[in-house]
């Protein structure tokens, strides 16, 4: 995929799953499970052990049929052994203009997490993809992100942090581009407890709740 065809296809699909587990094994299986509900796009952060490894796996494992991206990157050399590894779009908890800049480099997508609007501004005006609002559910939820929309209605907005299979809908219509969305989608006690299934399912509803929001 083009640079743009990633940034259609993550805004089309509207979820973005944050992986995080406390092994490589674990990471894989919550992947498969939810590669296995329809979703196609997943966010591997860096505090999974062995995390770069894990998205070269990924990308090995199941090439184009998936969007790979890795998270929790907090500096432009972590982002760059990142995409040289195969993930196509970097996720940042906080705004760093250093990893945008290698991630333009690299023709990679660029999310960084932004909070006040002068940081939102800032981000976009650095040329990045979207802007992942996080944590989202400490300043007020979908509500935030509509208040943000009204001034910003240019700049694509990732919620992250108080998403949930209960508030996806209220994110969607408030304006957001796609969800992020952790432990209530990638559940990793699940995993564990040898139920797989259950993040399907979770993964599947997402999807639904998603398409409803967005009127079909």
């Amino acid at each position: 995929m083009t640079k743009a065809d990633i940034v259609g296809h993550i805004e089309s699909l509207g979820l973005v799953p944050v992986v995080r587990a406390s092994s490589a094994d674990e990471a894989m299986q919550a992947i498969d499970a939810i590669k296995a509900g329809g979703v196609d796009v997943l966010e591997i952060t860096m505090t999974v052990p062995g995390a770069v490894k894990v998205i070269e796996k990924v990308a090995d494992k199941y090439g184009s049929d998936v969007v790979v991206g890795a998270g929790t990157v907090l500096d432009p050399e972590t982002a760059r052994a990142c995409l040289l590894a195969g993930a196509q779009f970097i996720v940042s908890p906080a705004l760093n203009l250093d990893t945008i800049a290698i991630c333009h480099r690299y023709s990679a997508r660029s999310v960084p997490a932004c909070l006040p609007p002068t940081e939102v501004i800032t981000a976009w005006s650095a040329g990045v993809d979207f802007v992942k609002v996080f944590p989202c559910g400490s300043v007020g939820g979908a509500s935030y992100v509509k208040n943000l929309k009204g001034p910003f209605p240019q700049v694509k907005i990732i919620p992250t942090g108080g998403v949930s299979l209960k508030t996806a809908a209220d994110f969607i219509k408030a304006g957001a581009s796609a969800l992020g969305v952790g432990t209530d989608l990638v559940n990793t006690k699940a995993i564990r407890d040898g139920n797989p299934e259950a993040v399907t399912e979770a993964a599947k509803e997402y999807i639904r709740i998603i398409k409803e929001a967005r009127g079909g």
